[in-house]
């Protein structure tokens, strides 16, 4: 059933009026998200966070329903029937993907990659299965892409290719939620609702996140650097990658009609590191468990172990290693546990 739709406008089309006819948006959640103060990683470092877990009405929370509140009306304004992805057999992006295509009268399908299975990724396949979604276990990269001709034949809808996301839909379009939260934690800054972060931390699993953060906060104004822990080996996320996508983003911002400042990303605004993936992609590590458990004694806070695991585990190491100085630090919680 569909729910309806949290009344909200985008900052971006607050910002960039142009955008509103050139830019359709889609809201699925209720924003600002909160932000609060959480322990201290280590001493002297004032910590918060921006929980992202709870954005979204119906279906899977989170960061993922972001960029969905974009790509799917450039969905359906270029005609498309079904939604074709691709993830790991656990994957956050492909639940979200599927439940909020359906409520818009769309299919999706999954081509879906092997990772290690606990009991996290158990049942999020089991919600995979629920969710209407027609599911390809392609297992490889190699053999997704070997595939891919079939599975775009397999899902034409009279005549209509399926309209391809890359996993974690993590285009130019998908990258503007993202961008939206830098400029959603701006107003709450300057409203006073926490101080500007030397430092904001984010897992990159796809690389969209990190990219839409750094251009936003530059659109912003503001100096925080953006710290992306990177926990995925079987994608391409270098800096040239990341900040290439960060461009292709401002360029379609402008190729719609916004007056952008200048906006290129430099190290001082996006820093990316590796130290913490572990073995690969949806393998478990002893310091992203021991910051989960961590996490939930002292903060109330949800993690889970593929990516804001890691992501905390790194952070609580960056900052006892005073590599985050001088603080304050902002962690964003993109986890978003909203089974049904």
């Amino acid at each position: 059933m569909a729910h309806p739709a949290p009344a909200h406008r985008p900052r971006l089309h607050d910002r960039f009026p142009a955008l509103e006819s050139t830019l359709p948006f889609l809201p699925l959640g209720h924003a600002p998200t909160p932000v609060r103060r959480l322990p201290e990683p280590a001493p002297g470092t004032a910590l918060w966070c921006k929980d992202e877990s709870g954005y979204g009405d119906g279906g899977w929370g989170g960061n993922k329903v972001r960029k969905l509140e974009w790509l799917l009306p450039d969905a359906r304004r270029r005609g498309a029937r079904t939604l074709l992805t691709v993830g790991g057999i656990g994957t956050n992006w492909g639940l979200a993907a599927a439940l909020y295509a359906r409520e818009q009268g769309m299919a999706t399908a999954l081509a879906l990659i092997d990772q290690p299975v606990d009991e996290h990724v158990q049942a999020q396949l089991e919600r995979l299965r629920r969710s209407g979604a027609t599911l390809h276990f392609t297992r490889t990269k190699l053999r997704t892409m070997a595939t891919a001709p079939w599975l775009f034949l397999r899902h034409t809808t009279a005549g209509r290719l399926p309209h391809y996301l890359p996993a974690g839909g993590s285009t130019p379009v998908g990258t503007l939620g993202p961008v939206e939260v830098a400029l959603e934690l701006a107003d709450q800054i300057t409203a006073g609702a926490l101080p500007e972060p030397s430092h904001l931390v984010t897992a990159v699993g796809s690389g969209g996140t990190a990219a839409g953060l750094a251009l936003g906060l530059r659109l912003a104004g503001l100096r925080t650097r953006v710290v992306g822990v990177v926990v995925n080996d079987t994608l391409r996320l270098d800096r040239p990658a990341v900040t290439g996508l960060a461009r292709g983003t401002a360029h379609l911002l402008r190729s719609r009609g916004a007056d952008l400042p200048p906006t290129s990303i430099g190290p001082e605004q996006l820093a990316l590191v590796r130290h913490w993936l572990g073995p690969g992609y949806g393998h478990p590590t002893p310091e992203a468990l021991h910051a989960r458990r961590l996490a939930a004694d002292t903060a109330s806070l949800l993690l889970e172990p593929v990516y804001t695991a890691k992501a905390m585990a790194a952070l609580t190491s960056l900052a006892a290693d005073g590599r985050l100085a001088p603080g304050p630090v902002l962690f964003l919680n993109t986890h978003g546990p909203r089974p049904r």
